[in-house]
């Protein structure tokens, strides 16, 4: 066999153990339930866990600053909200790379939606739009969608 062929006839061998499978990080991991609070009412929670050196921003970040954590919930004749989705006390730093103070969580955070219902069991369907950042460099904006039943 000439090198040529030995080097192709190698390559063909090789190339499926190389299984270049590109790492996708995931550095937040959300989780979602639910509780209700009386005959007409529930408690929507969204857990994120996050990563070690990971932050998730909060629903205040100011304009110029990196993605906003965002709910979107489903209109649904079944239920309605009861005020705005809520979350604890956000670390508020300096961000050199955006050049202001931003708001984000560590760690894991949990949200939570207040909803009023018409009926039980409920459907409460909707969506998270989060961006991400370590240290070295922030993941381009994601969006997770839910699906909470309420018994």
């Amino acid at each position: 066999m000439r090198f040529t062929t030995k080097v192709i006839f190698a390559a063909v061998l090789v190339l499926p153990f190389l299984n270049g499978k590109a790492q996708i990080l995931t550095p937040v991991h959300w989780s979602y339930g639910a509780k209700k609070i009386s005959a007409t009412e529930a408690v929507v929670f969204i857990k994120a866990t996050i990563d070690p050196g990971w932050h998730l921003y909060s629903q205040t970040v100011a304009e110029g600053g990196p993605v906003k954590t965002t709910f979107t919930f489903a209109p649904a004749a079944a239920y309605t909200l009861n005020g705005a989705t809520q979350e604890p006390k956000p670390i508020v730093r300096m961000e050199p790379a955006f050049n202001m103070n931003v708001a984000f969580f560590e760690k894991s955070v949990i949200f939570q939606q207040k909803v009023k219902v018409k009926k039980f069991p409920v459907a409460v369907k909707g969506s998270v739009e989060y961006m991400t950042c370590n240290d070295e460099k922030c993941l381009p904006p994601d969006t997770q969608s839910f699906n909470v039943t309420i018994k």
